[in-house]
């Protein structure tokens, strides 16, 4: 896990070193092990590293005998079987990110093709004065850029590229909109004017800092589900989720878990407790003193059956009001997803033991666990409903204008899904192509790269997807369970997870921690800049002021929103500084 980025400029001249310099000082949290540096003509290249597989040789930029330059942040899980394939005698390290220089000599453009990871990688050929940007299928490695007047500039995070200045911080208005009524982003921009996103899966060609050809490799099998009974698929289920497991453990540095003692993290915990010899360490974090679900005790008794080593984390209030300003600095790229709390937290725990944590992200999309899916599967008289319909904000009349634009990325993805699929594909493919990289995955990677810790996702890999998506219907949603099959699979092998128990679902008792402090909170929020230029300023204090000691659910949840939204707005957009407490935070004008 690192952070990557450069420039290439139109001009043909070297690129500024002082821009390099300010993205290397900007990337810094995501490599604290080194850093390394490229410049050949128009064409300069930054890394800093933090260290995982090939700890002695493994330093980049990582070249070929022929010229080519690599620098990449991610992991290649294959390398091994790849190493075998071209030559051991072929390699000069042992690191897995000198495979895909072996590639693209041998598959050009496509050459992202061949790996099986989380990756974002740029590439220079010197022949042509080329570069080259990659990113895996599912988006778990972030990837950014800006086409300006002076050149391209990418980096793995947009506050590097604003650190250049060669991109102004201008807030894209649309996308803010889209951020309080979903939580997060879709598509290619971000929220912020001129910088976007290299889309999963996506390959880019750039010349003459231009983008000349885009090539973009599917994360999901094409087509309809595939005919297979329970048993057959149990079987097929269980060889990809050993083999995924067995391959994102692999590291020269010592690693953990995540578990929230869900479905997902317990069918992971179980592979790993089957390939170690030793005790796994997983990390749980709870809420004492509120009125959310506590998921440490059930988490405990799952950690105790496999004989994890188990570390419970209590995540308070203190922990929201102290930490919340670096958190939304942290998520550059906003989600206002307020699982970023505990992760946050548990990655600043896990960070002191070990440089690597497994975690379930993935598994509702791939296996169908959302209540959503059921509804979008049902007919409209039966109560069934478009993706999303209903957004956070809407009939709170908190905005000055309330239109249905933000559902337009929703619904140019599932515009894009079709292909045969089935209505409950359709549905897991949006979420896939918007929510899991836009919302999930940036949530995760922000908030354990700010503590310099790497998080790897074995359900999101190509063997699992494979298996899962191409499911039958009835093997993922069941009457009104869904992760159907995933949840037989973990009844039979660890069924101390209580698979089919019904459960609370996960939440954060922001509304609760927010609701103490509404009257405190009501004018600081509503005289933001930028809450002001999206809502009615008197509707803001009143939503704040009237929170109560327990707010309904929309409430306590459009507060958060809106508070996260100031905080980020007055970081990224108006670059203020975070130190301090969320009040002296939001006091700055």
């Amino acid at each position: 896990m690192c952070g990557i980025a450069g420039v290439q400029t139109t001009s043909g001249q070297s690129p500024s070193a002082a821009a390099l310099n300010a993205m290397s000082q900007a990337l810094a949290h995501r490599g604290p092990d080194g850093e390394g540096s490229f410049i050949s003509g128009a064409t300069g290249l930054i890394q800093t590293r933090l260290a995982i597989i090939d700890l002695e040789t493994g330093d980049q930029p990582l070249f070929d005998d022929e010229g080519l330059a690599l620098v990449a942040n991610g992991e290649i899980y294959n390398y091994l079987e790849l190493r075998r394939e071209f030559g051991e005698a072929n390699f000069s390290t042992h690191s897995d990110c000198e495979t895909p220089l072996k590639l693209y000599r041998r598959d050009g453009m496509r050459f992202a093709d061949g790996l099986r990871g989380m990756y974002a990688i740029a590439m220079y050929d010197p022949d042509g004065e080329r570069l080259l940007l990659a990113r895996d299928p599912f988006g778990i490695k972030p990837l950014y850029y800006a086409e300006t007047t002076d050149g391209f500039v990418f980096a793995s995070e947009p506050q590097a590229i604003l650190a250049t200045g060669l991109v102004e911080p201008k807030l894209d208005i649309s996308a803010a909109g889209q951020l309080l009524q979903l939580q997060f982003t879709t598509g290619r921009s971000t929220a912020f004017v001129g910088i976007n996103r290299v889309l999963p899966g996506e390959t880019l060609l750039i010349e003459r800092g231009r983008i000349l050809e885009r090539y973009r490799r599917d994360a999901l099998p094409k087509g309809a589900p595939v005919a297979v009974n329970e048993e057959r698929a149990m079987v097929m289920l269980e060889d990809a989720l050993i083999d995924s497991v067995r391959v994102h453990q692999r590291s020269d540095v010592p690693y953990g878990m995540f578990l929230s003692g869900g479905i997902d993290s317990s069918v992971i915990l179980a592979c790993m407790a089957r390939l170690n010899d030793q005790p796994v360490r997983c990390y749980t974090a709870g809420f004492s003193g509120t009125h959310v679900q506590d998921e440490r005790e059930h988490a405990a008794r799952v950690a105790s059956a496999t004989g994890a080593d188990h570390v419970s984390i209590d995540v308070t209030e203190d922990d929201f009001w102290s930490l919340l300003p670096a958190m939304a600095a942290a998520v550059d790229d906003p989600t206002a997803d307020y699982a970023i709390i505990p992760t946050f937290k548990l990655a600043a725990v896990a960070a002191q033991d070990v440089k690597v944590v497994l975690c379930g992200e993935g598994g509702d999309e791939l296996f169908a666990g959302y209540g959503r899916y059921r509804a979008i599967t049902r007919p409209t008289w039966l109560g069934g409903r478009a993706m999303r319909a209903r957004g956070s904000l809407d009939g709170l009349h908190l905005l000055h204008t309330e239109t249905p634009d933000w559902r337009d990325g929703i619904s140019a993805a599932w515009n894009r899904a079709g292909g045969g699929h089935t209505r409950l594909q359709r549905a897991q493919a949006v979420d896939c192509a918007d929510w899991l990289p836009n919302d999930l995955l940036i949530k995760l990677d922000r908030c354990l790269m700010a503590h310099s810790l790497e998080g790897r996702t074995p359900l999101l890999d190509p063997a699992v997807a494979q298996v899962a998506f191409a499911l039958p219907d009835a093997l993922k949603l069941k009457g009104r369970t869904g992760k159907y099959l995933l949840r037989a699979w973990l009844a039979k092998h660890l069924p101390e997870a209580e698979p089919f128990a019904r459960k609370r679902g996960f939440t954060v008792p922001v509304g609760e921690w927010i609701a103490r402090r509404g009257q405190q909170l009501a004018p600081l929020v509503a005289m933001q800049p930028g809450v002001a230029e999206l809502c009615k300023i008197d509707r803001v204090r009143a939503l704040f002021a009237g929170l109560g000691t327990r707010p309904a659910k929309r409430e306590g949840q459009a507060a958060w929103l809106l508070l996260y939204y100031a905080l980020w707005h007055q970081h990224h957009i108006l670059r203020h500084s975070v130190e301090g407490t969320v009040e002296e935070v939001l006091s700055v004008r």
